[in-house]
């Protein structure tokens, strides 16, 4: 396998009518160009970006403010996942999402979503855009958004909405009939931009749905250093409930120690610099799910801020990984219930002839691939710069990742979580 790592991000939302489901309306065939560039044919599938005159805000700096925002949110949603385990979310992929969605807000809605991410909607419109036209141009991390709406008389969306979504998120828009020719290219749209490794976000068309917004995230690193064959030998692996079993683990030497008191761990560096694998093993007798349950983003911050430059025996087991949640509950447990119920309000995103919308799913997809593949390069790193000499030799730590671990997939430059997993089970990679 060519690629060492591989993540992909969807997180799409639905928005539905509060009266009911939509009575499916009858759309006619457009002969229009998809997002691939391909004749889309009777697949009725219009690319809305000429009709949406937008004028490009200036990209501002993405702070540590920013990242701190992101890390809290991404710690609260990490705890309020389902606890199987093994999970990975991607607070950025849903802060993308849920900021496209937020632009639409209005009342006590907006104020509860904008309390819920930890931004204000300029806020998150500044931020979402200052990261994106941060990112490096050797295509390490890709994003893409999009906006569907449903090609029908009853829904009217306004103007504004289309054209903060696209100046701030570059939202590709797309009128569709919302039949199964539609399905068809969401799903293509979704595939080209995770390079096929994520084929389908979507396995139906919901009668009441009226737009889709979707991000999709794709990550594909190579380690700074990577693992030799000898690096790799088989090791015993216990999971929380006792269980043990045999993985793959890779033996490094790293530089980098993580210690909060609760959780030991170690920094790894990609190739660039730009982003790091950041890996925390809860001590004896901690088990993950407590562990995670003590979290919170200050904290998880403050331990990256204050790792240690010293030596450390490290282990990291090879584990493939897919996850895949419905996000709705767990957002409104967070404390955003009216974005979901009667009292939504997105009358700044538009209105439907069957009821006032409301996001009706969040639906959130993850696949990561771990192994020893990747290129050699220079051994200096960001995070290694400025690194000051220690006068006594000191005694390597060890970090063996053979229990349930907590990683971080992290921007070095402001240590923004742009991952959260848990791997609880790496043996059935």
């Amino acid at each position: 396998m060519e690629k060492l790592f591989a993540w992909l991000l969807i997180a799409a939302l639905m928005l539905t009518p509060l009266s009911g489901c939509a009575s499916n309306p009858a759309a006619k065939p457009l002969q229009t160009q998809t997002s691939s560039g391909q004749q889309a044919g009777t697949a009725a599938v219009a690319n809305l970006a000429a009709s949406v005159s937008v004028q490009k805000p200036e990209a501002g700096e993405f702070t540590q403010d920013d990242a701190a925002a992101a890390a809290d949110f991404g710690v609260r949603l990490l705890q309020k996942s389902a606890a199987d385990g093994t999970r990975m979310i991607s607070p950025v992929s849903i802060l993308y999402a849920l900021g496209m969605t937020l632009n639409g807000a209005d009342g006590e809605t907006k104020t509860q979503m904008e309390k819920t991410l930890g931004f204000t909607a300029d806020e998150l419109n500044r931020a979402m855009l200052a990261y994106r036209t941060s990112l490096p141009t050797d295509d390490t991390m890709k994003l893409a958004n999009s906006v569907w709406l449903r090609d029908s008389d009853s829904l009217r969306v306004n103007d504004d909405f289309l054209r903060t979504d696209s100046a701030y998120y570059n939202a590709e828009i797309y009128k569709a009939a919302f039949d199964e020719s539609t399905l068809a290219a969401i799903n293509a749209w979704v595939s080209e931009h995770t390079d096929k490794m994520i084929p389908t976000i979507l396995n139906e068309i919901s009668d009441g749905a009226m737009l889709y917004l979707i991000n999709a995230v794709a990550f594909d690193a190579k380690w700074q250093t990577p693992y030799e064959d000898a690096d790799v030998q088989d090791e015993t692996f216990t999971k929380d409930d006792g269980t043990q079993q045999t993985v793959k683990m890779m033996r490094s030497g790293e530089g980098v120690y993580l210690d909060d008191g609760q959780a030991t761990g170690f920094v790894k560096d990609y190739d660039g610099g730009k982003y790091a694998f950041a890996a925390l093993l809860p001590n004896e007798g901690v088990s993950v799910s407590d562990y995670v349950a003590s979290l919170t983003g200050q904290s998880l911050m403050r331990t990256l801020q204050n790792a240690e430059y010293t030596d450390v025996n490290a282990g990291l087991p090879k584990f493939t990984s897919d996850y895949s949640a419905e996000l709705a509950g767990t957002l409104a447990a967070l404390g955003m219930p009216d974005a979901f119920g009667d009292s939504a309000d997105f009358s700044k995103m538009g209105s439907s002839g069957e009821g006032p919308l409301s996001i009706g799913s969040v639906i959130h997809k993850t696949h990561i691939e771990v192994d020893e593949q990747g290129t050699k390069a220079a051994a200096a790193t960001a995070v290694m710069a400025g690194v000051t000499c220690v006068e006594e030799p000191q005694e390597p730590k060890t970090v063996i990742l053979n229990r349930p671990f907590v990683y971080v997939i992290l921007d070095t430059q402001t240590n923004l979580p742009v991952f959260l997993g848990v791997m609880g089970d790496p043996g059935n990679s």
